[in-house]
């Protein structure tokens, strides 16, 4: 049986009784292990790595002692796996932030006719943004729940209160993730402007009091005009943060060398977040050239150096009407930042911008200018950062994809899952481009456990692969009732494998606590983890993730792998959005041919379904398309947002662009995560997180 504990946490961060994160039985995940990789392997590596662990998981031998430390380490600490996950997928990587790790949300292009325009729709962001803090300051924010399998359950909290208050530090070999706690240190009090690749201190709080919105826009408009100054220009340091962990490691040691440089990364690293004003980029704004723009800002030519990426927020609003989110992933899952972002934007929408009738703060001071010493050695590592951003800008083959033939009601009328169908998909769009399976990443969940973050659904299962095979075999050996059921098959296989993640008791999580505590015994590595096997099944060539909104925007990354899809997709009831990266360099990949076949295989399982509904008794048939019913309960949620009362008619001037829908619930458990299993990244030299 799995080490389960149901005695409520006294801090749970999300509402009492939440348990901790059970640890799965050994056996099972190992069994499990097996099933997910047999059919990814050849038969001779197959019979190796069934031997090695057969033998790791014998009575009395390693895996049972690795177990046993495992469960003393459960014992000890509100969540087992945590820490290992996080040096793991996060601190231990050395890739660079943009595309490597960093996922973005790409706004609705903004329609600003005017310069100031601009400025008023950052002011309106920033006063939703310092309302939104004073609801996690006051620890008000309500719980999200989760629906369907532990219906009911509170949902760990913990993540949303990192948004504003942490930073993500470089290391040489490891990154720190740095928490503000207010009992150490002062809460932050000040914004970062980014403008024309300078910063600016922007105080939002003063003699105890916040700013208002106009005197925001006052503000911002100093901001602008002194960033005009060229006299004053200073280099683009925030292009060392673009750069390799271990490279921006060493960039900043050499900065921090003198005072006045200390004192700006300062203000930078305990700042509440970073709002980057980009400068107009000149293509056809397109949601694909967006998405490209949001994840590595163009590179140096454009608006690369106009950020700051160890920050987890970024607010990107462009001149042109380019705007979106930029997030630091170490501190929290997508889920959190797609509330966060829907609740600002919902805010702008039913909160009139103020900028008329609020008392302002006197003798408001100018913002500061964050100074720089820049020696030789600092502009040859400038250069060094601007090149490697810029063939990166080169590499990114990004296609945002919206699909209008149909959206997840059509797949609730079938009884099926959206996500699971989804996921189906996918494994048949990689199978038709590449003819073979590979190792996929899904992110789910484990919000409903202690400082939970996420494990991995491992969607490639034998019956999705059967499923592909009988769709693209050109001899038409199955039949349609026959096709049917092996897609049935496989979305049962993908739902079971989701209710196993989201439970706590999924394999990857596992094995990397096995794996890292060998390591803190100062044992040799065992042989389960030197297997080639285990090399495969952590190289998620397919990394994707449900990352649903409310409100019209999407969510996208990078691959994380040199030879691999990065697959974030949004689904609505009507239509499908999906985002697809690869990289250029890679002869293998190309995302709109991945795209292609991806849109073939959705309008072949579609016709698919009304084949086999059309042939079933046309009464079951009547009552299929009545029904309402969502087999993706387990990983559906429920979140209490405080009603604003919306008034567009006294919101004219600053009211943006986005829709908003009626759905109450978003899916929680399979999120945006841009995933990365370290030891893979290590051994092949170049993947993501």
């Amino acid at each position: 049986m799995p080490v389960l504990d149901q005695e409520p946490s006294k801090d749970s961060g999300g509402g009492d009784g939440i348990p901790k994160l059970p640890l799965p039985p050994l056996k099972d995940t190992l069994d499990t292990y097996l099933r997910c990789m047999k059919h990814l392997l050849t038969e001779e590596q197959f019979k190796k790595t069934q031997n090695i662990v057969e033998q790791f998981g014998a009575p009395g031998g390693v895996g049972e002692l690795l177990q046993s430390k495992l469960e003393e380490r459960r014992t000890n600490k509100a969540n087992w796996v945590y820490e290992y996950w996080l040096n793991d997928m996060y601190l231990n990587n050395r890739l660079s932030l943009p595309v490597n790790s960093s996922p973005v949300m790409v706004f609705p292009r903004q329609n600003f006719k005017a310069p100031i325009d601009s400025l008023r729709f950052a002011a309106h962001l920033i006063s939703g943004v310092l309302e939104y803090k004073t609801l996690l300051d006051a620890r008000a924010l309500p719980v999200d729940y989760a629906r369907g399998q532990l219906a009911g359950t509170p949902l760990c909290m913990e993540q949303y209160y990192r948004l504003f208050t942490s930073y993500r530090l470089p290391g040489p070999e490891r990154d720190t993730l740095v928490a503000q706690e207010s009992s150490v240190m002062p809460e932050p009090e000040h914004i970062i402007v980014a403008c024309k690749n300078q910063f600016f201190v922007l105080d939002v709080v003063i003699n105890f009091r916040r700013l208002n919105e106009r005197d925001l826009l006052t503000q911002l408009e100093k901001i602008a005009k002194m960033a005009d100054n060229e006299e004053e220009r200073l280099p683009p340091i925030g292009l060392l943060t673009s750069d390799g962990r271990t490279e921006w490691a060493e960039s900043r040691s050499v900065l921090m060398r003198e005072s006045t440089n200390r004192d700006s990364l300062d203000m930078i690293e305990r700042c509440m977040c970073l709002v980057c004003l980009d400068e107009a980029t000149g293509p056809e704004l397109t949601d694909t050239t967006r998405a490209l723009l949001m994840l590595h800002g163009g590179g140096v030519a454009k608006n690369g150096g106009n950020r700051w990426y160890d920050k987890p927020m970024q607010f990107v609003v462009g001149a042109d009407g380019c705007c979106g989110v930029v997030c630091e992933h170490s501190p929290f899952e997508g889920i959190v930042l797609v509330q966060c972002t829907e609740y600002l934007l919902k805010y702008m929408i039913g909160s009139p911008s103020k900028l008329v009738r609020a008392a302002s703060v006197s003798d408001l001071h100018a913002p500061r200018r964050l100074r720089w010493k820049c020696t030789p050695e600092i502009h040859k590592l400038l250069a060094s950062s601007a090149d490697k951003l810029q063939r990166q800008v080169k590499n990114l083959d990004m296609n945002v994809h919206k699909s209008y033939d149909y959206g997840k009601e059509f797949i609730k009328k079938q009884k099926m899952s959206p996500d699971a169908y989804i996921q189906v998909a996918l494994q048949l769009a990689y199978y038709r481009c590449h003819g073979r399976p590979v190792s996929t990443y899904e992110s789910a969940s484990i919000r409903r456990f202690q400082e939970g973050r996420v494990d991995n659904i491992r969607s490639a299962t034998p019956e999705a692969l059967a499923f592909a095979k009988a769709m693209t075999d050109g001899k038409q050996s199955a039949s349609d009732a026959e096709k049917m059921e092996m897609l049935r098959g496989a979305i049962t296989a993908q739902t079971k494998y989701t209710i196993l993640a989201i439970t706590g008791l999924a394999i990857d999580n596992h094995m990397l606590g096995l794996r890292e505590i060998a390591q803190e015994l100062k044992m040799e590595k065992p042989e389960i983890f030197r297997d080639e096997a285990h090399l495969i099944s952590n190289q998620f060539i397919l990394s994707t993730s449900q990352v649903p909104t409310t409100v019209e925007m999407f969510c996208c990354y990078g691959p994380v792998v040199p030879n691999g899809y990065g697959a974030c997709y949004n689904p609505q009831s009507d239509h499908i959005i999906f985002c697809v990266s690869s990289f250029r360099e890679s002869p293998e990949t190309s995302s709109a041919e991945f795209v292609k076949c991806l849109v073939q295989g959705l309008l072949d399982m579609r016709d698919l379904c009304n084949k086999c509904n059309s042939s079933s008794d046309s009464s079951r048939q009547k009552q299929g398309q009545t029904l309402e019913t969502n087999t993706q309960t387990d990983k559906n949620w429920q979140i209490k947002v405080p009603q604003r009362p919306t008034d567009l008619s006294k919101n004219q001037q600053t009211l943006p662009h986005v829709a908003l829908r009626t759905a109450a619930q978003t899916t929680v458990e399979a999120q945006t995560q841009t995933s990365s299993q370290g030891e893979a990244q290590a051994l092949k030299n170049g993947s993501k997180s």
